[in-house]
């Protein structure tokens, strides 16, 4: 275990230890953390302590090196920006690889494309959209990881830079001096600590995701673009204790894949639609830095308990605003129609001949629903939940409409954004093709009114003012005289 695992890996999500334990160490790596962030002083601070702390033999010559091992990786340039990204993908990969990651074999890419192709057969009854013509692939993990990265900082760096500048700010200020000349005392070393933190977190919860999800379009967001996938190691892990043939599984996660593709490459606004609207929403969180330096200044490093008590109780967790809140609706609701519409075809798709759809799509349900360990990571780092929580709601709503209005009708909602339902339409989905049917004739009301004004439908003259004989009434009435002999043209009486 290097230093830089032990100094930065401080931060990094570790499960509890069970209590009525007193001989186990406590986390050592947060005891670390509370000797870095203060608290004790110069005359607290001790190399053999942190070696002891972090379970690293005392020996100072290694001390020395693998202090030296930190301040190099430290005072190296942070790229654009103060996330380190590269120490970010870097972790993906080693903690991708801390399970068993074997290349996928020629067998497997096979079976993948065989697979996807049928589920492309499949769905040609359950949508108008049509095929998408791609070629289906089997990724490891690791390729998982590759594919998907670009996708990730896109997606991260806005609250990323605000939690790295936080970090940066606090450890700036709270860092002991001895600690600071230790590691050299260099200012890039100061702005990069929390950029390498925050990339070293990010990178073990993308790292994690990674042995987790089944296809690239698992988590309902397109991290790809034009691609088809299925993880075949994670596919098998997820039918363990199904019950169910391999087979199964497999075709009807790709069924899932395909309909994810066809909606994203024939929809072409939804990518940039589900994106910007995470972008929109991580942009506007902040971190609050009076926390991290209560934090700073509230924990007793002598007490390993109280350090973990506050490292757990949410200081780097983002702060939302109640826009962020209405803007996280918005988006769960994209989220939950996404996958509410892929739920709907691939049941439809696999109903007649795959026996174990129903179970399948149950167990998928229930998954989505839940969200595994690395989600939640993910969501405890970034604020950000991936997972539709609406996803039933959002799949009885596509069922209506298509029993309502067919499949056609029901495909032409993603004609346009402005089209989709809203989180208050997920409260009845039943009732919003009757809504909708109402908004559809006002608004063919609104056309009829404005193509009959531009031909000239009401340009007829009005009735001329002043006159309150009745409609009918003939000028002549008013010609000759009158029973009192009124000439025409004079005055009456």
């Amino acid at each position: 275990m290097s230093l830089a695992a032990a100094l930065i890996g401080g931060m990094m999500t570790t499960p509890e230890k069970p209590s009525g334990h007193d001989d186990e160490p406590q986390d050592p790596l947060s005891e670390l953390f509370g000797r870095l962030m203060g608290g004790a002083g110069a005359e607290g601070f001790d190399p053999t302590e942190i070696a002891k702390a972090a379970g690293l033999p005392s020996d100072p010559n290694l001390l020395r090196q693998m202090f030296e091992q930190v301040q190099a990786m430290m005072s190296a340039p942070a790229g654009d920006g103060p996330v380190n990204w590269q120490l970010a993908h870097e972790h993906a990969r080693r903690t991708a690889a801390t399970t068993s990651d074997p290349s996928v074999s020629a067998t497997q890419n096979r079976e993948v494309d065989e697979a996807l192709r049928l589920a492309e057969i499949w769905l040609d009854k359950a949508t108008d959209l049509p095929g998408t013509g791609i070629i289906g692939r089997g990724w490891s993990r690791a390729e998982w990881i590759e594919a998907t990265m670009g996708t990730w900082r896109r997606l991260t760096e806005p609250v990323a830079n605000s939690i790295a500048t936080a970090l940066s700010t606090a450890i700036n200020e709270q860092m002991p001096d001895e600690m600071k000349g230790m590691l050299g005392g260099t200012s890039s070393m100061l702005t990069n600590m929390g950029g390498a933190i925050f990339g070293m977190q990010l990178g073990a919860a993308i790292g994690a995701l990674s042995g987790e999800v089944v296809s690239s379009s698992d988590i309902g967001v397109p991290l790809v673009d034009l691609e088809m996938a299925l993880l075949p190691a994670n596919v098998a892990k997820f039918g363990e204790g199904l019950g169910l043939p391999e087979g199964d599984v497999r075709l009807y996660l790709a069924v899932r894949e395909a309909a994810h593709a066809r909606l994203f490459m024939h929809v072409p606004w939804l990518r940039a639609h589900l994106l910007g609207a995470i972008e929109d929403y991580a942009r506007g969180i902040h971190i609050d830095a009076s926390k991290i330096e209560e934090l700073a200044h509230g924990i007793d490093p002598s007490n390993p308990e109280s350090i973990q008590e506050a490292l757990q109780g949410g200081v780097f967790m983002p702060q939302r605003t109640p826009q962020q809140d209405a803007a996280l609706v918005k988006l769960e609701t994209a989220l939950a129609l996404v996958e509410g519409w892929v739920d709907e075809l691939t049941a439809f798709a696999t109903d007649s001949v795959l026996p174990s759809a129903g179970a399948l799509r149950e167990a998928v349900r229930r998954r989505r629903a839940t969200g595994g360990p690395a989600e939640h990571a993910f969501a405890s780092l970034v604020g950000l939940e991936l997972r539709p929580r609406r996803l039933r709601d959002a799949a009885t709503l596509w069922a209506s409409l298509t029993q309502e209005r067919g499949i056609a009708g029901r495909d032409a909602i993603w004609k346009h954004p402005d089209l989709l339902p809203t989180a208050e339409d997920l409260d009845d989905p039943r009732g919003f093709s009757a809504r909708r049917s109402q908004a559809e004739a006002k608004d063919s009301e609104v056309d009829e009114a404005l193509e009959k004004l531009l031909a000239g439908g009401f340009d007829e003259p009005a009735a001329p003012s002043g006159t309150d004989e009745p409609d009918g009434e003939s000028d002549e009435s008013e010609e000759g005289t009158d029973d009192g002999g009124t000439p025409p043209g004079a005055p009456r009486a």
